[in-house]
């Protein structure tokens, strides 16, 4: 009996574009709705084919001939295109065909080689409980046959920061699973390659990979995704310990250092660009601006990190610092102006201006408003007008 693999997921999540590690010498694609892989191949496919029977000779000949790994690409179409071609039929026995063309397809691994590999891979939706699960079309598969149930490893696409990933465990909120211990993270590369590799590996069939080749290729493969909570809610990543060895040895560099680290890195890059435009300019005086930065991008970049964010102690901190408050014997300089030069004693500032107290000088501001009072009826802009009393203001 072969072994099943089911791959779900959204169209443009890395479903078709797994397979392009394959060796096209063993693999063989069912594609039924005959549309072009999204990368170059050399596969033996069947186009633009539903008919179950069809289908099911093909596999079987393909696995006579040598073929090790087959994938049926798009599946849910084995029940999409029957099912828009007798659209305008009535009655529930066309249902009955595309229930029994569907399940056909699957139960021909029982009659393949045990060291071949099926993969299918179709779409999914989410039901009304909020489970996400493979899509189907009317009630009959999925009241009378759990799909999923016919399978081993159920397998997800998933797309996060513009990578692409096969969520291999549950997240309690579809029908994901694979055997326990077969895969080395919650989530890893799309790579069907590596998936099949992995499955032969387990179960020890055929020409299989040693453990020690295939901890290597789990390390490669292996991401830093998080399983989901409860709430659905999964962390970008991880860092490690070699990307944060401070919070790895339980230490947290202050928003302060890290930009003073950032300023010195940018400072010394600088000097860096400086010192390669002079070594390559001969140290001219003037070097075009296209040179410049064509020599400029020679440079390695600094490694600038991101500063954290402001613990709440360190706001509190910042908040408490109190604003610097002048006593009533601070000296101010004034410019010397005669609007606003108040002689104090003849007591000379370094630039001609003289030096006064603050209290002589809310004075001397107070006589020079009154030597320029505004006109009747505008608001002294140092009076408080009485209450009820109404002023009528210039613009």
């Amino acid at each position: 009996m072969a072994q099943k693999v089911l791959i779900m997921g959204e169209s443009g999540t890395g479903k078709s574009t797994s397979m392009r590690n394959c060796d096209a010498a063993i693999t063989a694609v069912v594609n039924p709705v005959g549309k072009p892989l999204p990368f170059k191949n050399h596969f033996d496919m069947l186009n633009n084919e539903t008919d179950a029977r069809k289908i099911i000779k093909y596999m079987k000949d393909q696995a006579a001939a040598g073929k090790k790994i087959i994938v049926v690409d798009d599946f849910q179409y084995i029940l999409a295109v029957p099912y828009m071609n007798r659209i305008k039929e009535t009655g529930w026995d066309k249902y009955n065909d595309f229930g029994a063309n569907y399940f056909e397809i699957i139960d021909v691994c029982k009659d393949l080689p045990d060291d071949v590999v099926v993969v299918y891979m179709t779409h999914l939706e989410t039901l009304d409980n909020g489970l996400t699960t493979v899509k189907l079309i009317g009630k009959l598969l999925r009241e009378k046959i759990t799909i999923e149930g016919l399978f081993t490893v159920v397998l997800r696409t998933g797309v996060n920061e513009a990578k692409y990933y096969f969520y291999t465990q549950n997240s309690g909120k579809d029908t994901v699973k694979s055997p326990l211990g077969m895969f080395p993270a919650y989530a890893i590369e799309n790579d069907l390659n590596y998936v099949v590799d992995k499955i032969r590996n387990y179960y020890e069939i055929g020409e299989y990979k040693s453990d020690a080749e295939m901890t290597q290729a789990d390390q490669a493969a292996a991401t830093e995704l998080e399983k989901p909570d409860a709430n659905g809610r999964r962390s970008r990543s991880r860092k490690t310990a070699k990307e944060e060895p401070e919070k790895a040895s339980g230490t947290r560099k202050t928003r302060s250092e890290v930009q003073a680290e950032n300023e010195q890195k940018q400072n010394e890059y600088m000097e860096q660009v400086n010192e390669a435009i002079d070594k390559a300019t001969g140290g001219a005086e003037e070097v075009p601006f296209e040179e410049a930065a064509a020599i400029a991008d020679t440079v390695p970049k600094p490694d600038l990190q991101k500063p954290p964010r402001r613990t709440r102690k360190e706001r509190q901190t910042e908040q408490s610092v109190e604003p610097t408050v002048c006593d009533e014997d601070t000296y101010f300089y004034i410019p010397d102006d005669d609007n606003y030069v108040l002689k104090h004693k003849g007591d000379e500032s370094p630039k001609g201006g003289k030096v006064i107290t603050e209290d002589e000088f809310n004075a001397g501001i107070k006589r020079i408003s009154q030597e320029n009072s505004p006109a009747e009826g505008v608001m002294d802009p140092h009076e408080t007008p009485a209450r009820g009393q109404r002023r009528r203001r210039t613009r």
